[in-house]
């Protein structure tokens, strides 16, 4: 049997862990606050040791690992690099042991990864000064092994089978579990026996499901009566640490009898208390045959049993006792009989018939254990006296210890005894099952081996059920010895002092520290070292001595300022012990300073101006600095030495770091930019208090002061076409100022337009900060809107020093909107018009008309009118072209147009139907529209005479309303052609009128007088009608003309009509 590569036995999975830290920062203010801060920082530093950390929290392992192999190694580290120490704790404890100071984890008991898929367990990490807590558990996933038989729910099956089941016909169905996970947990079945031979091939079973079916026909007189089924059950295989794959399986037995011969109310189960009496009843088996006789009976056995000897049966009766005394703890929970039930006459085979069955005790547990101590390695034994070595100050102790009750229910309270025991407490303090017991310090003081070496515990296990049944276990506990002390300094700090530029090595301190531990060996013999940092290069310390001296000349000039000359070391003192244990102090050493820097400017030289005329103006700073750290040596005094001619004063202020001096005009003195002093060239001396000194040349510039307001220039008037959308200027504002320095910025002050004859606020344009006048890109400049716009802005002067900034006046442009063809022509009424024509219309005849306008003006408003195309539609809808039989003339009546349409020739009578007519309307620029009239033709007659009572006037004053009745009570369209007084136009006196109309349905054809008197007559509308004045409704009187000439006129007359109403009608509109 080979073994797995490392990779194969142990899986890590890392878990990262950011450590988050800050240093505390000192922003010093006085000296005593500053003294403040560094107690505290230096409390702070002694703490700074850094925690270890477990870099790995989960780990994977195979549950069939052999016990003494490595499991794993735990990952670790610790930011100082100090030696670590591991240990265990928690419940799963006492499953492995760690190498103290490797962190290599072995295996100490069989792992079973059935009983607990996860494992946690506390690690505790330590570098002799910190301790990861026993919170910082890791993680155990054991990986499965094929470590589980399958088991079958019962132990074995017994059925009675009528002899004619039909061949195919399912019997049963047997089931196992398997505890493994898949795939070693998935299970197959087969029969592997049959008993007698002459069976085989009556019975098979699904692989998959267990479920066994009848095969071939059964027979009580020819076969078997009883047949015994070896049935097997095997595991998918499986390996985990080993390279082997292993298989399991397991058998039980069906019992089928054929009927003759069999057992009633089968199969049995009875249950019977351990430690009952002998002879104590368990249950009654009972067997029928349908063989009668007078001596004829039926004798009962026991053939076999899972555990022999325990049970009788009597042979007539079936009875099953108690045969010797049952221990549940000694032969488990069931007791499974094979009970035989035999005739007493053979068959006519000369064969004794019989029958057996399967009979299920369950033992009922008593509690009769007490629960007991045992030490598990590779088996468990019971223990009395537990040993085990621990190091001092230890927080958990494995003591190999299990504890169990063989009762089936157990219930155990662990207590702890002794002289010790208040030092520790125990887990699990009560238990329902085996349990592996461990002790848990509560006082690791009291574990300090240099007060004690050795402590005796008791753990007491009590049955709670029953108090009497108790044990004790006596544990010894023998403490290790380990290097638990760290050195110690004699001063919570050290304060030095040395002076700078002191000679190279120079003693500053001599360094002590003690060690508690025992003397002359490692763990108290100590060595001192200087933690690195910033200044740490430039000191040493013994090893050995702890004498510290300066390695380089020491500069106080050289440090950060914000130190006050003091630098901050850390001295450790570190033992020799196993792991080493270290202590730091913090050690200040204050630079003393000397006056060894002269002032320093900022610049190698100055240059300001200053404007005319203002007394005590300022003028300037200049800046110096002393490198000397201390106020003795760095304090400066500014003066100016020449060039002012008594027009200049300098006055020294102190800086967070280093000196200013500002120059200011004399109060007495009033400086003039036209006098010959334009310039000044000053020379300016830094001395600190010993007069070392530096001097500066500062260069001052007399400047002329703006005071004109800025003035705006006449400005042009601009023309823009309308819809431009140019982006550059169209126009610009300019002003002039008088002044030599000036900087001017344009505002626009408002903007209007002329619209309609009247101004009005508009946003047509913009005026940039140049004073470029741009169009607005966000409106539209639209002449039909607005013909004209006037700007105003103003100017200011951003350099004006006294008095107003501003023009007086504001600048003025006016901007006029050129117009363009952008508008197509627009139809007065709806795109679609009815008009009436008569049959007889001759060539010139005027049918209808239209009317159009154009929002452009001049010469792009102009409209002509063009007839484009003709169709005719008929009464089936259906649309053919035509020529050009209509024209257009075109007349124009104050800002409208009107289009005159007039036919180009006779019109054909035969068509019944109506004319599709395009109307084109097109401006000067060949922007154009269109609309459709829809003409009808009408025989003459087809004119309808409506005769009313009232007057003429009256008739037109309701014409709207009389039209609108008549249209629809007829759904018909109306085309009035005639509306004249009953009698003669010259005596108007009758009061009666006549309205001649054509009414034409939707098909274009015009309705008879008849046809409409009847559709009126029998309309809801006809007393709306009648109180409009209708009396009467009949056709043309007399006889038809026969002159063609009056045709045509009466025809004409009606177009001129028709169209002189509609051109009426769009003119009031």
């Amino acid at each position: 049997m080979s073994l797995p590569s490392d990779d194969a036995k142990t899986t890590a999975v890392a878990v990262e862990t950011t450590l988050k830290s800050s240093k505390p920062e000192t922003n010093m203010g006085d000296f005593s606050r500053g003294v403040l801060l560094c107690l505290l920082c230096v409390f702070i530093q002694t703490k700074a040791n850094s925690n270890p950390e477990l870099t790995v929290l989960q780990y994977s392992v195979c549950e069939d690992i052999p016990i003494g192999e490595v499991a794993f190694t735990i990952a670790a580290t610790d930011a100082d690099n100090d030696p670590l120490t591991f240990s265990l704790s928690g419940i799963n404890a006492a499953y492995f042991e760690v190498e103290r100071n490797t962190g290599r984890v072995t295996v100490t008991r069989q792992l079973d990864r059935e009983s607990s898929y996860v494992m946690p367990l506390i690690v505790i990490v330590s570098d002799g000064e910190n301790t990861v807590s026993d919170t910082s558990e890791i993680y155990i996933i054991l990986r499965d092994t094929n470590d589980n038989r399958p088991v079958f729910e019962e132990t074995s099956y017994d059925f009675l089978l009528p002899e004619n089941t039909a061949v195919g016909s399912s019997l049963f169905t047997v089931k196992a579990t398997d505890a493994d996970a898949k795939p070693a947990g998935f299970i197959s079945y087969s029969i592997e026996e049959v008993t007698p031979s002459s069976g085989i091939g009556l019975f098979g079973i699904v692989n998959d499901t267990g479920e066994v079916r009848l095969l071939g026909n059964l027979n009580n007189t020819e076969l078997s009566i009883v047949y015994q089924l070896q049935i097997n059950a095997t595991d998918g295989g499986g390996r985990c640490y080993f390279d082997v794959t292993i298989y399991f399986s397991s058998v039980t037995y069906a019992f089928i009898t054929v009927d003759g011969l069999h057992f009633i109310s089968a199969p049995y189960v009875g249950s019977v208390e351990e430690n009952s009496p002998l002879g104590t009843f368990v249950l009654n088996v009972t067997a029928a045959s349908q063989n009668t006789g007078e001596d004829y009976r039926i004798t009962y056995s026991i053939e076999d049993a899972s555990m022999n000897g325990l049970f009788a049966i009597s042979s007539d009766e079936g009875i099953i006792s108690v045969l010797s005394e049952i221990d549940r703890e000694e032969y488990g929970d069931n007791v499974t009989l094979t009970v035989k039930a035999t005739e007493s006459n053979p068959n006519i085979h000369g064969v004794y018939t019989n029958v057996t069955t399967r009979v299920q005790i369950r033992i009922i547990d008593v509690n009769d254990n007490k629960p007991e101590f045992y030490k598990c390695g590779f088996s468990c034994l019971k223990e009395t006296h537990f040993t085990e070595e621990v190091y001092e100050h230890s927080g958990t102790i494995s003591i190999n210890m299990t504890v169990r009750d063989l009762d089936k229910i157990s219930n155990t309270e662990l207590t702890l005894g002794g002289p010790d025991k208040d030092v520790f407490s125990v887990q699990p303090q009560f238990t329902m099952s085996d349990s592996i017991v461990q002790l848990v310090v509560r006082q690791p003081e009291k574990l300090d081996y240099e007060k004690t070496q050795q402590m005796i515990v008791e753990v007491i296990a009590t049955d709670q059920d029953d108090t009497s049944l108790q044990s004790t276990a006596t544990v010894t506990i023998n403490i290790k010895d380990v290097n638990d002390n760290s050195p110690k300094f004699p001063q919570a700090t050290y304060r030095l002092n040395v002076t700078e530029h002191a000679d190279v090595g120079t003693v500053v301190a001599n360094i002590t520290a003690t060690d508690a531990d025992a003397p002359d060996t490692e763990n108290s013999q100590i060595m001192f070292s200087i933690e690195e940092s910033k200044y740490s290069n430039n000191f040493t310390i013994d090893p050995d001595t702890g004498v510290l001296r300066n390695s380089g000349e020491l500069d106080r000039e050289a440090l950060d300022p914000e130190l006050d000359g003091k630098i901050e070391l850390n001295v450790t003192a570190t033992d020799k012990g196993t792991p080493p244990l270290s202590t730091s102090v913090p050690v200040t050493i204050y630079v003393q300073d000397i006056n060894d820097n002269k002032p320093q400017f900022a610049e190698s030289s100055y240059q300001f101006s200053v404007k005319e005329g203002e007394k005590g103006a300022f003028v300037g700073s200049v800046t110096a600095e002393d490198l000397d750290q201390t106020r003795d040596f760095n304090r400066i005094s500014f003066g100016i030495v020449g060039g002012s001619f008594g027009s200049f004063i300098i006055r020294t202020y102190e800086m967070e770091r280093g000196y200013r001096g500002n120059i200011t005009v004399d109060p007495e003195i009033n400086l003039d930019y036209e006098s010959e002093h334009k310039q000044f060239t000053l020379r300016v001396e830094a001395a600190d208090l010993e007069l070392l000194s530096a001097e500066v040349t500062v260069v001052v510039n007399v400047e002329d002061v703006n005071d004109e307001r800025p003035e705006f220039l006449p400005t042009p008037t601009v023309s823009v076409k309308e819809n431009t959308t140019i982006m550059e200027a169209v126009g610009r504002f300019t002003a002039e100022d008088k002044d030599t320095n000036h900087s001017l910025v344009y505002e626009l002050e408002s903007i209007e337009c002329r619209c309609d004859g009247s101004m009005k606020p508009c946003s047509y344009f913009i005026v940039d900060p140049t004073g470029e006048v741009r169009v607005n890109p966000e409106v539209t400049v639209d002449y039909e809107e607005c013909e004209q716009v006037v700007l105003e802005a103003q100017v200011v002067d951003l350099f004006t020093e006294k008095g107003e900034n501003n023009s007086a006046t504001p600048g003025r442009m006016e901007i006029n909107i050129e117009d363009i063809n952008d508008n197509i022509p627009e139809f007065i009424f709806s795109d679609s018009v009815f008009v009436v024509v008569s049959e007889n219309a001759v060539k010139g005849t005027s049918v209808a008309g239209v009317m159009a306008t154009d929002r452009d003006s001049g010469v792009n408003r102009q409209i002509e009118f063009e007839v484009t195309e003709v169709q005719f539609k008929d009464r089936n809808n259906q649309t053919i072209n035509m020529k050009l039989l209509f024209e257009a003339v075109t007349t124009q009546q104050n800002d409208v147009y009107v289009g005159t349409i007039q036919t180009t020739e006779e019109l054909d009578v035969s068509l019944k139907g109506k004319y599709l007519v395009t109307v084109t309307a097109t401006d000067a620029g060949d922007l154009s529209t269109s609309t459709v009239l829809e003409i009808s033709t009408a025989e003459k007659s087809t004119v309808v005479v409506l005769e009313f009572s009232s007057s003429e006037e009256e008739v037109m004053k309701n014409l709207t309303d009389i039209i609108r009745e008549l249209s629809a009570a007829t759904e018909a369209t109306v085309e009035i052609v005639n509306i004249r007084p009953v009698a003669d136009r010259k005596s108007r006196s009758s009061g009666g009128t006549i309205i001649m109309a054509y009414f034409i349905d939707s098909n274009g054809d015009a309705l008879s007088a008849d046809e409409v008197n009847e559709k009126v007559i029998n309309s809801e509308h006809y007393d709306a009608l009648k109180e409009l004045g209708l009396t009467k409704i009949g056709g043309l009187p007399g006889p038809e003309p026969s002159d063609p000439v009056l045709a045509i006129v009466l025809g004409t007359l009606a177009g001129i009509i028709g169209f002189t109403a509609l051109i009426i009608l769009l003119l009031k509109r």
